[in-house]
């Protein structure tokens, strides 16, 4: 009864008999040293009955043969709104054990999937989220990177399917023209913070002929939409262009660089009836959205590309393919799917 008189010896604190047993018996058979491995059942029981009998954590931690670090991030992970107790505390231990379980071993089935969905250009985070999403197994997103990064060592070509091809990108800074009349992105309302459906963002690509691709994004969905305008940046063809895609869609803003392509905006505005916001120069992040979607773009259509080789269904595959691949900001549901059901949502109200 040697730790039973000890921990009673440590101020007024008294154990009840079940509870002094079980401490006394765990901590005859604890490890000598302390470790900073992870916390057991048993433990977790150690810990919640002597935080309950006011044990410091400093004094559970050699009780249980742990560091004390270990033992204060157990309590602060696992503790409820009642504090540390042992059948909270093992729930949660349990549910974050099963929720990142996963496969180790690069199976042939899980290499096949892969494969598979590399081809279809998906990321590996989009491969794992998806699964996960899907209770399929799979390993993690490093170690399909690793994949990738062997298969092209050794002559292959997935690496061809990544959005950077393996590589960092440095992304090119515009000119600042002023436009006439154009409102501030300060000006236009809170609510367009992208949580909200019909809030789009606007933005072109052009290739080293000066030939240019319109594109279009809603901010909640990240729904992407595209054309070629057959004359460069025209600024009437591009509000006309913008037009015909948006007409009919739910359109509460849009927001754009200061290209002058965009310099015909009060015609766009006025027939979609919306208003149309200007990023601040040099702040592309304002616009992530369409940003990113111009990046994904590019998966597909390289900067040293001609846009007169791709013809009209071509670009409309590419959106295709993009607007069909699953998001994390989605929980891996695809872009076309979220978007028509807010658009029903939309029309049934």
């Amino acid at each position: 009864m040697v730790w039973i008189n000890f921990f009673q010896t440590r101020g007024e604190k008294k154990l009840s008999p079940h509870c002094a047993e079980w401490i006394n018996d765990y901590i005859a058979l604890r490890p000598k040293k302390c470790n900073m491995g992870q916390i057991t059942s048993e433990q977790r029981y150690t810990i919640s009955a002597m935080l309950k009998q006011g044990y410091k954590q400093k004094e559970i931690a050699e009780a249980i043969g742990k560091d004390k670090s270990v033992v204060s991030r157990e309590i602060k992970r696992n503790k409820g709104k009642r504090g540390y107790t042992f059948g909270h505390a093992q729930m949660l231990a349990d549910e974050r054990k099963k929720r990142f379980r996963r496969v180790r071993k690069m199976t042939k089935e899980v290499e096949k999937y892969i494969r598979s969905k590399l081809e279809e250009d998906w990321s590996p985070e989009q491969i794992k989220g998806y699964c996960d999403a899907h209770d399929v197994k799979m390993v993690s997103v490093e170690r399909i990177y690793q994949y990738i990064r062997i298969d092209k060592a050794v002559g292959g070509c997935l690496y061809k399917h990544c959005r950077h091809r393996l590589k960092r990108r440095k992304k090119p800074v515009g000119s600042n023209i002023p436009i006439k009349d154009r409102v501030s992105i300060e000006k236009r309302p809170p609510e367009a913070d992208g949580t909200r459906f019909g809030d789009w963002e606007m933005d072109t690509i052009v290739d080293p002929h000066h030939h240019v691709i319109l594109t279009l994004t809603e901010r909640k969905t990240n729904y992407l939409l595209m054309a070629r305008l057959p004359h460069g940046k025209d600024s009437a063809e591009c509000a006309n262009m913008a037009f015909k895609l948006l007409c009919g869609l739910p359109v509460l803003t849009i927001t754009t660089d200061n290209g002058t392509e965009f310099a015909d905006h009060k015609t766009l505005a006025a027939k979609l009836k919306t208003s149309v916001f200007f990023a601040h120069p040099y702040s592309s992040w304002e616009k992530g959205a369409i940003e990113n979607a111009n990046g994904l773009i590019r998966q597909y259509i390289r900067k040293k590309d001609n846009f007169d080789c791709f013809h009209d269904r071509q670009i409309a595959d590419i959106q295709h393919l993009i607007n069909k691949r699953p998001r994390k900001k989605l929980d891996f549901r695809s872009p076309v799917e979220i978007f028509y059901i807010c658009c029903n949502k939309k029309l049934h109200l």
